[in-house]
């Protein structure tokens, strides 16, 4: 083992450091979404490691990609697949409980957040499980199940390493692969020797070696397996042909996770499921290569159901839940549906500059960057979740690195019209089930200035009049317009007005007026 370094700062002022951030984050928490961009953009430190981050998981990635032919042709296969899985979903998932149950694994179906919570409660209450061990799982990251299973006195311990580190710090992660990518190795140093314990009730020694600190995490866990009642964990492919949950990892808690319990309970989203195991190589190549650059994970777990009498270890009890939690919404919803596509690799996060300089928590949801901001407002409304659709430039980098080719800047620009839209419907969360394909909260964003400006716009344009006597009025008066419009010149300078029109110009120079469309003639072409 290295040699153990000496900090400057003394325990007591490292565990003051450490409560102090948790306390910075919780108030953050409650802040609202512009509140909480600021306070990141403020944070020097938070800056410097997503930074950092990003610029790296970047150039891993494109490390894994050195021929774009090749590259092309992988996401067209990795498309494919996930839109077959769409165009068969009800079909499949059906397949997929038929031989999930032949294979002894029970399957329960969730249509909300609390249903699912309430439903693994229930599996473990069942078997007296007092302590459970938690692979990564963002799903039951979005149902919030560590806050359901503790309030009712149930251990619940992430065994993911970075996962782990943000449980320690009663944080949440603020990257999908990479949940503690905001903190440095002083901070996860403090954090591990102000608040880790061994199971004989000792502390943890002070080091920031980054071997030094996974070992210590490392033999914290082993002893929780050893001991827990039950494991939880997640899925990122469910194979309806075969019945068989795959999952990928690096660090080896997956499996453990689900071998060392005797009661093995993986929850995932109802679009996980692929038809065939063939159809599996191409989106681990495309999820793997995309989130870590790797070529492969260290682990690619299959788990086709319980331990059978000649085996020798395994869970007795396998339990998978689907979750839908608006997700069937998704599924109806004509433009909006590609979300589903999603293999959850994160690169979107990766390449977007709005996420590397904000970071993920104040985005103030479970799924952060490009694709939080395609997947929360669906699920949680764009009444509560819908300022989050403005932190994007629109510069389409998401959607260029998207090795499934969701079109991320289109779904985007679609929930900001939904946002917006005339037709309001606010749904309350006990009426979800009444409306089906529309997006919770729609219109809720509409404010009556912006629809007059709007509006004023419009018929500005398509009123040839109006149109000449507005731009006179702007050419002739233009040193009269102002020379601010905040906030907009807060970091821009204002745009001047030309002291000719286009027409005027055109007038100039001999080109004939286009002759005025006769509105009785309008075919239903945009103006």
């Amino acid at each position: 083992m290295n040699q153990i370094r000496v900090t400057q700062i003394s325990a007591d002022e490292m565990a003051t450091l450490v409560n102090r951030e948790e306390h910075e984050f919780a108030d953050m928490q409650q802040r609202h979404f512009k509140a909480r961009a600021k306070m990141s953009l403020e944070n020097d430190e938070l800056r410097a490691s997503f930074l950092g981050a990003s610029n790296f998981l970047v150039g891993k990635r494109k490390a894994m990609f050195p021929d774009e032919d090749e590259l092309a042709a992988l996401r067209d296969r990795g498309e494919a697949v996930r839109q077959h899985t769409l165009n068969q979903l009800p079909d499949l998932l059906e397949k997929l409980e038929n031989n999930l149950t032949a294979n002894g694994i029970v399957v329960h179906w969730a249509e909300t957040a609390d249903e699912a919570c309430h439903l693994i409660h229930k599996i473990l209450d069942t078997n007296n499980a007092k302590t459970v061990v938690k692979g990564k799982s963002m799903v039951t990251e979005e149902i919030e199940l560590n806050h359901y299973l503790e309030a009712r006195g149930i251990e619940c311990l992430e065994s993911d390493m970075g996962e782990y580190l943000v449980q320690l710090a009663k944080e949440t992660p603020s990257h999908i692969i990479m949940p503690a990518i905001h903190k440095n190795k002083q901070q996860i140093a403090r954090l591990m020797h102000s608040r880790a314990e061994t199971s004989d009730g000792k502390g943890v020694p002070y080091s920031e070696d980054v071997d030094d600190l996974i070992g210590n995490a490392r033999a914290i866990l082993r002893d929780k397996f050893m001991t827990a009642d039950a494991g939880i964990s997640g899925v990122n492919m469910a194979v309806a042909n075969s019945g068989t949950l795959c999952l990928v990892e690096n660090e080896g808690n997956g499996r453990m996770t689900t071998t060392a319990p005797k009661l093995h309970i993986a929850v995932t989203g109802i679009e996980k499921v692929v038809e065939d195991f063939s159809q599996v190589p191409d989106v681990v190549k495309l999820l793997t290569r995309s989130a870590t650059g790797q070529k492969i994970t260290t682990y690619f777990n299959m788990i086709s159901g319980p331990k059978k009498p000649e085996e020798k270890d395994g869970p007795e009890q396998v339990h998978l839940v689907l979750v839908d939690n608006g997700r069937s919404r998704i599924f109806n919803h004509e433009t909006l549906k590609p979300t589903l596509q999603c293999i959850r690799c994160g690169a979107c996060m990766n390449h977007c500059p709005v996420y590397a300089r904000i970071g993920g928590h104040a985005y103030g949801s479970t799924y952060p960057g490009p694709i939080g901001q395609v997947v929360t407002p669906q699920i949680g409304g764009i009444d509560k979740h819908g300022d989050m659709l403005t932190a994007c430039s629109l510069n389409g980098a998401c959607g260029e690195a998207c090795p499934v080719r969701i079109p991320l800047p289109k779904l985007i620009r679609e929930l900001r019209a939904e946002a917006v839209s005339k037709d309001v419907n606010y749904v309350k969360p006990d009426s979800v089930r009444q409306v089906f394909n529309a997006v919770e909260g729609r219109g809720t964003k509409r404010t009556l200035m912006e629809s007059l400006i709007w509006k004023g716009w419009a018929m500005a344009h398509d009123t040839p009049l109006l149109y000449r006597l507005m731009t006179g009025v702007m050419t002739r008066g233009r040193k009269l317009l102002p020379k601010k419009l905040a906030p907009w010149t807060n970091t821009r300078s204002m745009p001047q007005a030309a002291a000719k029109s286009l027409h005027q110009l055109a007038k100039e120079r001999g080109l004939a007026d286009q002759p005025e469309r006769d509105a009785t003639s309008n075919n239903g072409e945009s103006s």
